[in-house]
């Protein structure tokens, strides 16, 4: 490490950006989100309960759990083929590059045909994991909408999520706070590239903007509806062919509306459960932040700086990217461990909303890596007397697993 860094000073100056309401502010949000929701056997709210959506592996497993033996087989031959480090991002490539590749040609006792019903059949089981409802319980979600709802603002929030699923949406709705997705009509709304690209709605319409589909969206004559279906699901799955998709209606004017944000004068973008993995995401950022030295981007990370060398090296190229990890940072092109130096007068609690133990006997760390931490941050940002606990969603292996 080449120096430290106190989080009192940093965290302190997001917290009144936070609670000012003037900057233009953007949360990117990856599929580390929804495991911060965890629910116990009967649908509650637990700590010790399971995640609302898994991470990566348990999302794999689920996927396939309902294929066929033969496409079983099949996949079981990838798995040998590919080796170690198998996730359903390796696994759909294959499977898709067999199906252009092969025609009536056979690899694993499949052909052309087999694979493409493969892949498809893949999709829909990923499509009925992340199709979960948000309970009504108060959750992390829940949260940052009544911060977002709760400042009169010059500029609406926009939420750029590379997930499918419509939590956002079920927790906005739950607070009736409007929001816009790009989408207009009524009978069977359709995407409107055009308003995305604008800035014509009041700011109290927050923006969510779904970079790889969603959950009910559906192609009917060459347009993109929303049918409010959740079997419907034209996706861009985490493959080889996704930078291509993009490239296409309603992929290119979203991509586009994360690039113009980040060119507006004066803006903040949050990223949390989002692994910078994602290549094309990272390259608009970049591409982006070399642009306009004056958009800044915040990206909060679950795990230790050592295990997030995607951002780590991506905020060493762009000094306006700062990497927040659990145990250090860099900020302004600079890395270094977290040291806490003496609290100001009143600050204790504050800082136990972003310092402290994730469980009981751990050594204190930086806690906004977690979706459930980094709301509650939020949320209270306006509060001068808070208390909070330590975190209420327990640290262990999958809630370090994020994939986009």
């Amino acid at each position: 490490m080449e120096g430290a860094h106190n989080p009192d000073r940093f965290m302190g100056d997001l917290r009144q950006i936070l609670s000012q309401g003037r900057k233009r502010i953007g949360i990117l949000v990856g599929a580390g989100a929804p495991l911060s929701v965890r629910l116990d056997d009967k649908g509650k709210l637990s700590p010790s309960g399971s995640p609302l959506i898994p991470g990566v592996e348990a999302l794999t497993t689920a996927a396939m759990s309902a294929l066929s033996e033969a496409q079983g087989d099949a996949l079981t031959g990838i798995k040998a083929d590919l080796g170690d480090g198998v996730n359903i991002e390796t696994l759909l490539s294959r499977v898709r590059l067999l199906q252009t590749a092969l025609g009536k040609s056979k690899v694993h006792g499949l052909d052309g045909d087999d694979y493409k019903q493969l892949g498809s059949d893949i999709c829909a089981g990923i499509a009925k994991v992340v199709a979960a409802d948000l309970p009504k319980e108060r959750t992390p979600y829940h949260e940052i909408v009544s911060w977002i709802g709760g400042t009169q603002r010059a500029h609406a929030v926009e939420i750029f999520t590379t997930n499918y699923d419509l939590l956002f949406e079920q927790a906005f709705e739950a607070a009736n706070a409007p929001y816009f997705d790009g989408f207009a009509g009524g009978h069977a709304p359709f995407f409107d590239p055009v308003t995305v690209a604008g800035n014509d709605l009041p700011p109290r319409w927050s923006r969510i903007w779904k970079l790889h589909g969603s959950l009910g969206w559906k192609i009917a004559d060459q347009v993109v509806v929303r049918t409010g279906n959740r079997e419907s699901a034209d996706l861009v799955y985490p493959d080889h062919l996704k930078y291509d998709l993009t490239q296409k209606q309603p992929y290119s004017a979203l991509f586009e509306r994360l690039k113009q944000f980040l060119l507006t004068p004066d803006t903040v973008l949050l990223a949390v459960g989002f692994s910078f993995r994602d290549a094309h995401i990272s390259a608009v950022l970049g591409e982006a932040l070399a642009m306009n030295a004056n958009a800044a981007v915040l990206a909060f990370q679950f795990r230790g700086l050592k295990d997030e060398e995607a951002v780590r090296k991506l905020a060493f190229e762009h000094p306006n990217l700062s990497v927040y990890a659990s145990d250090a940072a860099v900020i302004g092109g600079v890395e270094g461990t977290w040291r806490p130096g003496d609290p100001p007068k009143n600050w204790g609690e504050i800082r136990a909303s972003f310092w402290g133990s994730r469980i009981a006997k751990e050594p204190p760390s930086f806690l906004l890596g977690d979706f459930g931490s980094f709301c509650r941050f939020c949320a209270l940002s306006s509060s001068s007397d808070i208390s909070r606990s330590a975190p209420d969603t327990p640290a262990d292996e999958e809630a370090a697993i994020v994939e986009e």
